[in-house]
Order: C-alpha cells, then structure tokens, then sequence
C-alpha cells in the first residue's frame, strides 16, 4: 500500500514539472515576400514539439512591407516587434532578447534560406551544451550556395579564427540555441550591431569556458549580396580583436552584468 502511494506521488510530481520555454528570436531586415512562410514553418514546427515556445519577431528598421507581413499572421505565439531605422542583426537580436522568456533561446535568420526542421535537434543537444550552432560545413549539412558566397565564407572564417582564437567550422551561419543562462551571460557583453555579431559571440562564449557544439543545417544561399557589408564585417571584425587582445576589455567585465562598450566607430 504504502509503495502505491509512492508511485502515485511520483506520477504527480513528474506531472506538475514544468516544460522548458523555447524563445525564437528572429531579426528581419526586407524580408517581404519572404518572412511570412519563415513565420508559418517555424510555428508549425513548434507546434509539434511538447514544449511552450514564443517567436518574437525585430523589425530591424524595414524600408518594405516586412513588418506588415509579419505582422499579419495571428498567433498568440507571434510577437511583432520594430523601430524606425535600421540598425543591423546584432542590434535586432540584443533588442529580442529584452522580451523573450524561455529557457532555450534560438536565434534564426527571417529570410527563409535557413529550414527550421532541425529545432528539436538544437534543443535536445542542450541537455549536454551550452550552445548548438549550425555549421554549413557539417558532414551532414545540405548547403546550396554560389562558388563565390562560399569562397567568401571561407576567408571570413579564416580570419576569424586567426584574429579570435575560435575553434568552430562557421560562425556566421544564421541559426543558433543557447540555455537561456548562457545566453544572458554573452549577451551583456556583446557590441557588434551587424553581422560580425556571430563572431562576437562566439569569442565570449570561448572566454566563459562554455560548451559548444556544431550541428548540421538545411540552407540555400542566393548570389546577391552587398560588398559594403562585407567591408563593415572585417571593421567590425578588427574591433572585436582590439577588445579582445590589446585592451582585453572582455577577459575585465566577464563578470560585469551592466557592461557598456563605447565604440570607438559609431555607426
């Protein structure tokens, strides 16, 4: 009798522990015509996992019809966010990461190029790691991408790595998990408004000894992109390396929860 009541207060028990949160944080930047099936692949994803999950959506200053997009999708689950001026990913993720609640937050490009299929993958590697990227140079990626957005991908990581002292395969791929504690900790300490911002975190993961590991990703790459901003990675690129080796500004407020860097480059 006395082992039935045992039993019966542990089925109870396992009942009332609460399932962690998932946070999707996705920064949109003229993604019309895009950002509307980003939003619906991703819901229908998590609505088949047994976790509660919320997807916040930035509206990184869109001169198009993003925001009204993104915004047309109504589901409890959606949060629509914005500002006027565009401010770059890094901005977009650090403003995100204000209203999300979950115990895992995922990090996701808002253009579709990236496929969502592999979340539950993500999360589930986080019961061993800290954080899950995806690298577009894992055995089992699928990749699709010009000679060109490859080679350039190549080179920004060799320089990445040299400059930072990182050891991943890609840092810039557009999908990333994190327990939440992890990623309160990176967060606070993070400057980089546009897309060297992967570099950056990864450079403080490195630097609180946190566990990271590499998982495969479904992507397609287009041939467009802007030169300028590949000249503002490498600016950036630069000013993570200042930080890092000449002023060590990181290795001083790793335990600094309000640190504030005043860039020498405001823009």
């Amino acid at each position: 009798m006395q082992s039935t009541m045992q039993e019966e207060a542990t089925v109870g028990e396992e009942s009332t522990k609460t399932i962690p949160k998932i946070s999707v944080i996705m920064p949109a930047f003229n993604v019309a015509g895009k950002i509307a099936r980003t939003l619906r692949m991703t819901r229908d994803q998590l609505n088949g996992d047994p976790h509660p999950h919320e997807i916040i959506v930035v509206d990184d200053g869109s001169t198009d019809t993003t925001l009204r997009e993104a915004s047309s999708l109504k589901d409890r689950c959606v949060t629509v966010v914005g500002y006027g001026r565009n401010h770059g990913k890094g901005y977009a993720v650090r403003y995100g990461s204000r209203l999300a609640s979950g115990d895992f937050v995922v990090l996701m490009d808002s253009d579709g190029n990236i496929t969502p299929d592999l979340i539950q993958r993500y999360i589930g590697a986080l019961d061993e790691y800290d954080i899950a990227i995806a690298s577009k140079w894992h055995p089992e990626s699928r990749v699709s991408a010009p000679v060109l957005r490859r080679f350039l991908s190549h080179a920004f990581h060799f320089l990445a790595v040299s400059l930072t002292g990182i050891r991943v395969s890609d840092t810039q791929c557009g999908f990333k998990a994190f327990r939440r504690e992890a990623f309160d900790r990176i967060i606070s300490l993070l400057s980089v408004k546009q897309y060297a911002f992967d570099v950056e975190v990864l450079t403080v993961a490195k630097l609180l000894n946190l566990k990271v590991t590499e998982l495969p990703v479904r992507m397609t790459l287009s041939s467009h992109f802007k030169f300028k901003k590949v000249i503002r990675m490498l600016v950036d690129l630069v000013g993570i390396t200042y930080r890092l080796h000449v002023i060590h500004w990181y290795q001083c407020n790793l335990r600094n929860q309000n640190a504030r860097y005043r860039p020498i480059i405001k823009w």
